[in-house]
């Protein structure tokens, strides 16, 4: 009898190591969201979004939190620059990045992961912006993933180096992407905010906040209207940075330093696995976009600087 106890026990443990490991990302937790879409509104200033009294300028937004998250303690922890700003969240490090397009990041970011590991088409991850500078998001300088697993890129007027388009290009295309290849994985980016307040157009900055919140909604309803989507797509909306504080320096014209006002960003998250009506106080970072990312969609980032964002899950 012992010695069939012990047999029965081994049995039962190898069978049990065997299934463990043949499990992709074993210990992962499973949850509903398949897909995930992050919008980066450029440069709003978050007295201008949801610091604003009434949330006059993102409506939309406003109204979508009874059905998602949203961070109150949201910062830009590095260097606030827009190449700088999007490497954080889509690598989970902070890296000092040439802000013109010249320089890659230096490590491999969650679109590469998500590809190397289910083995998906390039298709299937995008990165969309109307700055063409941002194409550089689809590859790393890490020897051991650069020039592999590259995401799609729609970006500028024809990629990098060909100057910057309207939003309302990148609108479309991103409908056009999200009704013809249902990529699991876009990062998405809107200038107006920033090129409007550079412009020192007080008026185009705000009005470049509300047609992105417009924009925010229309894609919002065409994912609950595609039923490949519904009910399995989590939608992130944040800043790749804000803006100088009100009467330090230029104020709302520039950002690049560690005022309150270039570091604070807004942070909504709507999805199956987050919670609904909910503001979070705990404050969080950029950099832990890709590992909430990378927790929602079942893999890991290895080393990564950032943290998942536990709080605004269910």
């Amino acid at each position: 009898m012992i010695k069939y106890g012990l047999s029965f026990s081994l049995l039962v443990l190898i069978v049990f190591l065997f299934s463990f490991s043949c499990r992709k990302d074993a210990g992962v937790k499973t949850y509903k969201t398949q897909y995930v879409i992050i919008i980066v509104v450029d440069g709003a200033r978050y007295t201008e979004t949801w610091g604003f009294p009434g949330h006059q300028f993102i409506p939309n937004r406003s109204a979508m939190l009874n059905r998602g998250a949203m961070c109150s303690s949201f910062y830009n922890d590095g260097y606030t620059f827009t190449n700088a700003g999007h490497t954080a969240m889509t690598t989970g490090f902070y890296q000092l990045i040439d802000n013109s397009g010249a320089e890659y990041p230096d490590k491999p970011s969650f679109f590469q992961f998500w590809l190397k590991r289910t083995k998906y088409a390039s298709t299937d991850a995008w990165v969309i912006s109307t700055k063409d500078k941002l194409e550089v998001l689809s590859d790393c300088k890490d020897a051991d993933w650069k020039g592999q697993y590259r995401p799609n890129t729609d970006c500028g007027i024809n990629g990098l180096g060909s100057g910057y388009r309207e939003d309302s290009v990148t609108f479309n295309r991103v409908q056009h992407v999200l009704a013809t290849y249902h990529p699991h994985l876009i990062l998405v980016n809107f200038k107006q905010p920033d090129a409007a307040a550079h412009a020192a157009d007080s008026l185009a900055y705000l009005q470049g906040i509300v047609d992105t919140d417009k924009y925010i909604k229309i894609i919002w309803d065409q994912i609950q209207n595609d039923n490949l989507y519904k009910d399995k797509t989590t939608l992130i909306v944040t800043n790749d940075h804000g803006r100088h504080t009100a009467g330090h320096l230029d104020g709302y014209i520039s950002h690049s330093d560690y005022c309150d006002g270039c570091k604070r960003i807004e942070f909504l998250g709507i999805g199956p696995d987050f919670k609904e009506n909910y503001i979070c106080t705990k404050s969080y970072s950029q950099n832990d976009i890709a590992n909430t990312v990378a927790e929602l969609l079942g893999f890991r980032m290895p080393l990564s600087d950032g943290s998942v964002m536990h709080d605004i899950f269910k």
